[in-house]
């Protein structure tokens, strides 16, 4: 026993020396990315992707391609100390390892995993305070989600397009939006067991009869009279969403991403239930 905790501090002990004063990170998700920078470490970010635009800081970046398309061989010539990525892209980060390359790897599949991410990373690179922060700015979020509105089915629906297609992509069950639904004490009004990307259709969508309709739609960022059109298109649905109203856009790209500003999200979404209960109360 005494030889493992030597050998689990002695490793991380070398892994900090490793990086030392002068980290050279690439960032290989926007999610990554984002809490890197939420972390203070902005300034050691050497390269990250074509997607990683937040904060504004991370355009001006270095570029490595983007998903499915990050150029090893740019990676090589940047010779970082360690990449950090997201668990989905398996081969980039087997290829990576291959390399040789120290590579840090995260899931994002709930809220936990993405309070993991922050606070491992904080525990690496020194930060721990800041990543106490933002793991606590996220709770207090999720705590102010109780005692709203309960017992509501809650559709979210991603990247809506504009008809009402066989193509809708909605929140599943093995996603942080789950997450989020169940802490308001809340129903997703999509229920599987299986985890792949749900994919439906308004027929479907009638069936499940939804009580709430949540849009995410951040390419259409403050522009209301589109937004208005597609909230019109939705209320022509003949489910309880539409008849009571309940049918609602967040607009902001923070909602697709799981990095520590889905504090932002979960306060959007505390927004959406106080005004159905606003209606009801009326």
């Amino acid at each position: 026993m005494k030889k493992l905790l030597y050998f689990l501090l002695f490793f991380n002990f070398s892994f900090l020396n490793i990086l030392g004063a002068n980290e050279r990170i690439i960032t290989l998700s926007p999610a990554i990315n984002e809490i890197v920078f939420a972390l203070g470490l902005g300034g050691k970010v050497v390269a990250n992707t074509d997607f990683c635009d937040y904060p504004d800081i991370s355009k001006s970046v270095q570029k490595v391609g983007g998903y499915g398309s990050v150029s090893l061989e740019k990676v090589v010539k940047l010779n970082p100390n360690v990449l950090i990525n997201q668990s989905y892209d398996k081969k980039l980060n087997s290829d990576l390892e291959k390399l040789g390359f120290k590579t840090l790897v995260y899931k994002s599949d709930n809220i936990e995993d993405i309070k993991y991410t922050i606070k491992d990373l904080g525990d690496i690179f020194q930060k721990t305070q800041e990543a106490k922060r933002l793991n606590d700015e996220i709770d207090s979020s999720l705590k102010s989600l109780e005692n709203i509105i309960k017992n509501q089915k809650i559709l979210i629906v991603i990247s809506p397009q504009n008809t009402l297609s066989n193509q809708i992509f909605v929140a599943g069950n093995f996603v942080y939006f789950e997450d989020v639904i169940k802490k308001s004490q809340n129903k997703n009004a999509y229920q599987s067991s299986i985890k792949s990307q749900p994919v439906i259709n308004s027929e479907k969508i009638i069936t499940l009869n939804p009580d709430i309709i949540v849009l995410l739609a951040p390419f259409l960022e403050n522009d209301k009279i589109t937004q208005e059109k597609y909230i019109k298109m939705w209320e022509k649905l003949p489910v309880s969403a539409s008849k009571e109203k309940n049918i609602y856009i967040i607009d902001k790209l923070y909602s697709g991403i799981p990095s520590h500003r889905v504090k932002n999200f979960i306060d959007d979404f505390r927004g959406i239930l106080e005004d159905v209960r606003a209606k009801k109360l009326q």
